[in-house]
């Protein structure tokens, strides 16, 4: 069992890792770049650390629980650039990646073990930086991430705002997970000592027009129109989303933790939302 009096380290504190601070019992660091960055960390719980000073960074890695959420550039992981040589020091390392690895599969099912396809540069950036990290220290695990929602972040703010779109591709679903079911997850996996390639995803991958006209109804709005798959306006990266079909299971990581989501489908998490 974890030691909650030790410390976690976000390497670029983001959506997921401010969620996981919050329940965190110990002490919490994050990096940061700039003077903008460590004014955003005002007032948190997290404790920034500069990526300039060298000495600080080694020396927060040291008894700590790594967690890395920067993504990858055209250079690689740069997390690991900077702490990857510290990353043994660490009590544990966990490097949060992204389903996108997969590729498209059809509406098939992503197991843990099935082999990755990227069919995206993100994704094989992603897959280069699951290998420099497994690499690094015995002691790790890659939890691959669907869609991500959470409050100010979720189909009830784009509709809300008037910008919400039905895009319809015929058999299209997605999974994705509520941010908090995420800090939730990683502190079950840290908590139980959990090593390997992880899944964190709700129980029911849907078509993402369905999100869209059950936020609706929650907000008693009008439902967006359907718009044709081949004839929508979207950007690269948007288009290469859709691109990719496919469920993710999460029976691993129930199966080695105990964890079970919060919010098991988009319904609930949305109503919670709406809440909140």
């Amino acid at each position: 069992m974890t030691d909650w009096s030790e410390p976690l380290f976000l390497i670029g504190p983001g959506f997921s890792g401010h969620a996981l601070a919050q329940i965190w019992a110990g002490p919490v660091y994050g990096t940061v770049r700039s003077e903008t960055a460590r004014q955003k960390l005002l007032g948190s719980k997290i404790e920034p650390v500069d990526v300039g000073e060298s000495e600080a960074l080694a020396a927060s890695t040291i008894g700590a629980h790594l967690v890395i959420s920067a993504p990858p550039t055209s250079d690689g992981c740069p997390a690991f650039a900077l702490l990857g040589a510290h990353a043994a020091r660490a009590a544990s390392v966990t490097y949060l990646s992204t389903t996108g690895v997969y590729g498209d599969l059809q509406g098939g099912w992503a197991m843990e073990w099935t082999t990755p396809n990227p069919q995206s540069e993100r994704g094989r950036r992603r897959v280069a930086a699951e290998l420099q990290w497994q690499a690094s220290t015995p002691n790790h695990r890659i939890v691959r991430l669907p869609g991500i929602y959470g409050p100010g972040r979720s189909a009830l703010d784009r509709v809300g705002k008037g910008t919400a779109r039905r895009i319809i591709r015929e058999g299209q679903v997605f999974s994705r997970i509520h941010v908090d079911d995420i800090a939730r997850g990683l502190l079950a996996m840290i908590d139980a000592s959990a090593v390997g390639i992880f899944h964190l995803c709700d129980d029911e991958a849907a078509p993402p027009q369905d999100v869209i006209a059950y936020a609706a109804n929650l907000l008693g709005r009008p439902l967006p129109p359907d718009i044709p798959f081949e004839s929508a306006e979207l950007s690269e990266m948007a288009r290469s989303f859709y691109s990719e079909c496919k469920r993710v299971s999460n029976a691993k990581i129930k199966a080695a933790t105990g964890w079970r989501p919060l919010y098991p489908t988009y319904r609930e998490g949305l109503l919670a939302l709406l809440g909140s």
